[in-house]
């Protein structure tokens, strides 16, 4: 059976389904982006308002060639993705930094803000549990990764 994503565009068969991106920065904090979901209206705050750039991966796409590609679309954004091992066997998950330098958020139709927020409160906003826990993950990797730096 064939399966599609809000717009109309076929997802994978194959596993994984589909990637999320958690892009950070340091200035000097640490931050996540952040995106907010455009169908449920501006003031939505329940399940899958916030979210990481993320999406349905296309029959026949590489999984790298699909956070790249969901990355560009929702963000306007073309950085460095690191695949991570914290995925699932559905989901990938990926993460990018973002010099000062090297970019502009320019997000899409399906979203109308963004936002520049601390760990702690990308964690407190992200619902569902199973992304809320695959941003834990992410975060915990990055930490891990980078200890002794900013």
């Amino acid at each position: 059976m064939e399966r599609y994503t809000w717009d109309g565009q076929p997802i994978s068969r194959e596993l994984p389904h589909g990637v999320s991106v958690v892009v950070y920065r340091r200035t000097p904090k640490w931050l996540l982006l952040l995106l907010h979901r455009a169908h449920n209206g501006a003031d939505y705050d329940g399940d899958w308002a916030w979210t990481p750039p993320s999406g349905a991966r296309h029959p026949g796409e590489a999984v790298h060639d699909a956070a790249r590609r969901e990355l560009y679309e929702e963000a306007g954004l073309s950085l460095c993705l690191q695949p991570t091992p914290l995925g699932t066997a559905e989901w990938s998950l990926y993460v990018a930094e973002a010099h000062d330098q090297d970019f502009v958020v320019l997000v899409d139709p399906e979203h109308d803000r963004y936002v520049w927020v601390t760990p702690e409160e990308a964690v407190r906003r992200v619902e569902p549990a199973v992304v809320k826990d695959s941003l834990i993950r992410a975060v915990n990797f990055l930490q891990t990764q980078n200890q002794g730096q900013n």
